[in-house]
């Protein structure tokens, strides 16, 4: 008859211990005895430091009889176990490394265990202990591995900053001057509103590139970006285009009328390039659009509710637009809630150096150049130059003398037709200046014979007209622009 002697709590595992004849029986559980015997090497004491397990790994580990393990005390077995120490302060030790000799592979090797305290409630009760892997060797192994996967995290990592760097909106808007930095901040501040914003500048500053930072920053990022170019658009088509059509509204209409772009654009951003261009029947339409919120296709009936950030650009005088009444005030204010005006590249030159260096490495990537940079001579004519074309103007520039150059530095030899074109302008700019100084010159004779006419004339203006062949009417505009009473 077998007497059940205790019971002991591993895990999750309620083991019911036996003992006869010096032998260990798991309560006939073959799983649960599988499942230790699959340990690389594992052992159980009682609160005596008596074996009570060991399985067979483990056993022939030690060049022993598992049979002859069980009863004996774990020093006698394990002479630097350190399980003793388990039972007394009853905390577990995770990674400790054993040296020991080998009985199956001949050869010293050490090993990483594992100990755990068995506890009853709060009494310690036994120990286990156990490997996680045979040999160290193994867990050099495992090292390696870490390593590869952690200098594979580190590649993924820069990958993810250079992609972040090249995503990041306002990465395109390139420039560290006090205007560029102060345009960003405001990119920044006022991106997630869903303030209407007018973007304004001369041709070629790149007033697309900043309302593309303002729609990928903003809370619209993921909705439709319908961008449209007022100018391209026939003005006879420009309302239809805009805001589409039921069947039937004109001859020729689709069978089922056609989505317009706002309505495209709906829950999302739409970019109105070259607003000054407009017609102003259409700007009136705009208007009533952006102030209720809602539109109707041509020859609908049915209002379209809408939700869009409208973001604006021109490189027209609006202000000048609105005395010649070629651009209706109401609706300028109601689009110039936020007005961004990108300075022109004469006025930011300091940017110079960092755009060439962007644009040489979109062109390398492109056209599979070789460019370095441009050499300091090359820098000096650029800074030299006004740039009435702005940073497009500079981009084309560095393209053609990338193009010439191949790889390298891109020198004065390169830039030749770009060395004419700075003596141009500088011819034009002299004689305008010339031209200026003449005018002068002519307006001060002018000034003097108007004068002595009048002082001839004893203050007759009819006779000094008369006396200057020109009739009174223009005599007096001329006094007037001089200053004379």
């Amino acid at each position: 008859m077998q007497k059940k002697i205790s019971k002991y709590r591993c895990y999750r595992f309620r083991v019911a211990i036996y003992r006869k004849g010096g032998l260990l029986l798991l309560d006939e559980n073959i799983l649960l005895k599988k499942a230790l015997e699959s340990f690389p090497n594992f052992v159980i004491i009682d609160n005596t430091g008596k074996i009570i397990y060991m399985n067979e790994n483990y056993a022939q580990f030690l060049g022993i009889n598992q049979k002859d393990a069980l009863g004996a005390h774990v020093k006698d077995i394990i002479p630097n176990t350190q399980m003793m120490r388990i039972l007394k302060n009853g905390t577990p030790e995770i990674g400790s490394i054993m040296n020991f000799y080998d009985y199956n592979l001949k050869k010293d090797v050490t090993i990483v265990c594992n100990r755990f305290p068995l506890k009853d409630e709060d009494s310690v009760i036994g120990a286990m202990a156990m490997t996680t892997m045979s040999d160290l060797s193994e867990f050099e192994n495992l090292k390696e591995e870490f390593e590869k996967i952690k200098d594979e995290n580190e590649k993924i990592k820069n990958e993810l900053v250079q992609y972040k760097e090249n995503w990041y909106p306002l990465s395109k808007v390139i420039g560290n001057s006090s205007a560029m930095k102060k345009l960003k901040k405001a990119i920044e501040e006022y991106a997630q509103s869903n303030f209407p914003i007018l973007i304004t500048g001369e041709t070629g500053v790149g007033k697309e590139i900043f309302a593309n930072a303002i729609q990928q920053l903003s809370n619209r990022a993921i909705n439709n970006y319908v961008k449209i170019n007022c100018a391209s658009i026939p003005k006879e088509l420009i309302e239809s285009e805009l805001f589409g059509y039921d069947e039937g509204a004109f001859s020729g209409a689709k069978k089922g009328g056609k989505m317009g772009l706002f309505e495209l654009a709906n829950n999302g951003t739409i970019l109105l390039d070259e607003i000054g261009e407009m017609p102003l029947i259409l700007q009136s339409k705009l208007l009533r659009v952006l102030q209720e919120k809602s539109m109707k296709r041509v020859g609908g009936l049915n209002s379209i509710e809408l939700n869009i950030r409208v973001i604006c650009c021109t490189n027209s005088d609006l202000k000048k637009m609105l005395e010649e009444g070629k651009f209706r005030e109401d609706l300028y204010y109601r689009i110039n809630m936020v007005e961004l005006n990108i300075p022109p590249l004469r006025d930011h030159k300091e940017d110079i150096p960092a755009l060439c260096e962007y644009f040489i490495k979109k062109i390398n990537e492109e056209e599979f150049t070789k460019i370095e940079k441009v050499s300091p001579e090359v820098l000096k004519l650029f800074y030299n130059y006004s740039w009435k074309g702005n940073v497009r103007e500079l981009e084309h520039t560095i393209e053609r003398a990338a193009f010439i150059c191949k790889k390298g530095i891109i020198e004065i030899s390169h830039c030749n037709f770009f060395v004419e074109k700075l003596e141009k302008e500088k011819n034009s700019d002299k004689a305008k200046h010339d031209s200026k100084l003449l005018k002068g010159i002519t307006d001060t004779s002018e000034k003097n014979a108007i004068v002595d006419a009048i002082e001839k004339s004893d203050g007759n203006k009819t006779k000094a007209a008369l006396l200057l062949g020109i009739n009174r009417s223009l005599l007096y505009s001329k006094m007037k622009k001089y200053g004379l009473k």
